[in-house]
């Protein structure tokens, strides 16, 4: 059984991603909360993930599902424990961080918990009631560095003008990553690509 996998990234699509290791391309499904935190990962990037993997014989097709955290993977495992609550219902359903669902179902927040994709007033209360008591752990879960640095900036502007360094000037990607990511830091009240291209060229031209 697969439970953890480093690697290249080779390609994103809205759910999940290919990754090499070995010289094996593995697919790997990703939920919301770790898709986002893939948004600035860009194709030839290293990667790692913990792994939940799924097969049974009425799904006989493996099923890989990634975790930036092990912890995150623990969290998983006892959400679909929850009544009708498979695997691939847990991935689309997962579109806030993992420490915001625990705090939700610890605090008996249905209107929260109704928050994820797919899950409706009659599977929050399930949700509560199978997991409440057990949630404490990983509603600790500190946010990691990139979650609290990261600005809209950053997540909304990036990658279009990655796209442009890359594509139509000829940048490196790793050179490209780089000077978004200096500009973003040296101006936080950035509001347009066109700004954080301007940004990019006033850091470009310093000495």
């Amino acid at each position: 059984m697969i439970g953890y996998i480093e690697g290249k990234l080779l390609k994103k699509e809205d759910e999940r991603i290919l990754l090499l290791a070995g010289q094996v391309g593995y697919e790997v499904l990703l939920p919301a909360f770790v898709m986002d935190s893939f948004k600035s990962k860009v194709i030839g990037d290293e990667v790692s993930l913990y792994i939940y993997y799924q097969q049974t014989e009425r799904q006989p097709k493996p099923v890989l599902i990634g975790f930036n955290l092990e912890v995150e993977r623990e969290f998983f495992q006892y959400f679909i424990s929850v009544e009708d609550i498979g695997p691939l219902k847990a991935v689309k359903a997962m579109s806030l961080p993992v420490r915001e669902i625990a705090r939700a179902i610890e605090s008996k927040d249905v209107a929260g918990l109704k928050r994820l994709k797919g899950i409706g007033n009659r599977t929050a209360q399930k949700i509560i009631a199978t997991l409440e008591g057990k949630m404490n752990k990983f509603a600790l879960i500190r946010k990691t560095e990139k979650e609290r640095e990261e600005t809209p900036v950053a997540r909304d502007f990036s990658r279009q003008v990655f796209d442009v360094l890359v594509g139509q000037l000829g940048y490196r990607a790793g050179d490209a990553k780089r000077i978004i990511s200096e500009a973003v830091k040296r101006n936080i009240n950035i509001s347009t690509p066109e700004e954080l291209i301007e940004e990019v060229y006033r850091g470009e031209k310093t000495p």
